[in-house]
């Protein structure tokens, strides 16, 4: 199944930041490359895929987290849920893994 993707202020403020900084280069392509995957295939194994209950969405949603970056410190996360509506995701934040 596809899905559209819709992004909160919070994460299209983080990606416009990301996108201009240019020592955030790789990891801003990292993250283009899982929003991709994102779009066509939420099963694709290096999204690692996951619920992540630590937080909810603005309305109660239930939370997932992805993949943009493994095995390296600070490796940035995409968290996101589903909707608003069926077939589409709303990317929450984009942010370096949480400790």
């Amino acid at each position: 199944m596809e899905f559209e993707l819709f992004f909160s202020e919070e994460a299209d403020e983080q990606m416009d930041v990301l996108e201009k900084s240019n020592d955030k280069k790789a990891i801003c392509k990292a993250i283009k490359k899982t929003l991709r995957f994102m779009e066509t295939n939420l099963k694709h194994p290096s999204l690692n895929t996951h619920p992540y209950d630590s937080v909810k969405g603005p309305n109660n949603e239930k939370i997932f987290e992805s993949y943009a970056q493994n095995n390296t410190p600070g490796a940035y996360r995409v968290f996101w849920y589903y909707g608003p509506k069926q077939g589409q995701i709303t990317i929450f934040t984009i942010i370096p893994h949480p400790d």
